[in-house]
């Protein structure tokens, strides 16, 4: 049986290395998983043209909407988010969508410490930021603030808001060191964004920080919040823990999570 992840640039990701790792631990002979290159536009094609040798596929950006449109059926958390970062092949051939990464991200947030009815700081306001404000509504939050620097973006993640259950509040760029008292302060943004915001930031007693990347690392936001203290998630943590979701529905099989850190720690050194 074959899995693959899908993106676009894809020779950095480290998903074969957690795959591949669990499938050898949980003694999956005869399975493998790959990266393919793949944008947004020439995914559908290449979904439906994969033979039934193919039990599943992860999907990085730019394709978490594409693979939504391109899947018979959705989780109500896919469809809530308007993205997936999984897709399924089912018995009758056909593709179900799911997005593990609102599932990741509470299991690695409620581990470090978040509480449920947390207040949530959320900078930046693309595709992990609607996966952020999924998360914050499982962990009961009745509010999310969004710090982004596009007013128009922050408005598309209305109806996101809307259809998880949380109430968004707007903030503009220029402030988000102000909204960074939070107790759970989740960073979106692309590498070296949300660097600036790292010299004014003051940190709440109990602020979790989830930054989404991992490279390089720390980044300075990260940086300031071990420097006081602070739990900080990274972009690692989420990579394994949505992986985790996505091999259980893959193979039909528990994840050998110990086996798939210990590949990834070793990746990464």
């Amino acid at each position: 049986m074959r899995a693959a992840v899908l993106g676009q640039p894809i020779a950095h990701s480290l998903s074969p290395v957690i795959h591949n790792a669990g499938y050898a631990a949980a003694g999956l002979d005869g399975w493998s998983y790959t990266r393919i290159e793949c944008g947004a536009q020439e995914l559908a094609a290449l979904v439906t043209g994969l033979g039934p040798e193919w039990a599943g596929l992860s999907v990085t950006m730019p394709g978490k909407e594409a693979a939504l449109a391109v899947a018979a059926a959705a989780s109500p958390v896919a469809a809530a988010v308007g993205a997936a970062n999984t897709l399924v092949r089912r018995p009758d051939g056909s593709w179900y969508a799911d997005n593990t990464d609102v599932t990741g991200m509470v299991d690695v947030l409620t581990e470090a410490g978040v509480r449920p009815g947390a207040t949530v700081t959320v900078l930046g306001a693309g595709g992990t930021a609607r996966a952020a404000l999924a998360a914050a509504a499982r962990l009961g939050a009745a509010t999310v603030t969004v710090v982004a620097r596009r007013a128009e973006a922050v408005a598309q993640l209305r109806q996101v808001a809307s259809a998880v259950g949380v109430e968004l509040v707007p903030a503009a760029w220029s402030d988000a060191a102000a909204h960074t008292r939070a107790d759970l302060v989740v960073s979106t943004v692309p590498k070296g964004v949300a660097d600036p915001v790292a010299a004014g930031v003051d940190w709440g007693p109990s602020t979790v920080l989830f930054d989404a990347l991992y490279d390089p690392w720390p980044t300075p936001l990260a940086a300031s919040a071990l420097a006081a203290g602070r739990r900080v998630v990274s972009g690692l943590d989420l990579l394994l823990a949505q992986a985790v979701g996505q091999f259980t529905q893959f193979t039909g099989v528990p994840a050998p999570v110990d086996a798939m850190r210990a590949a990834l720690a070793a990746a990464r050194r």
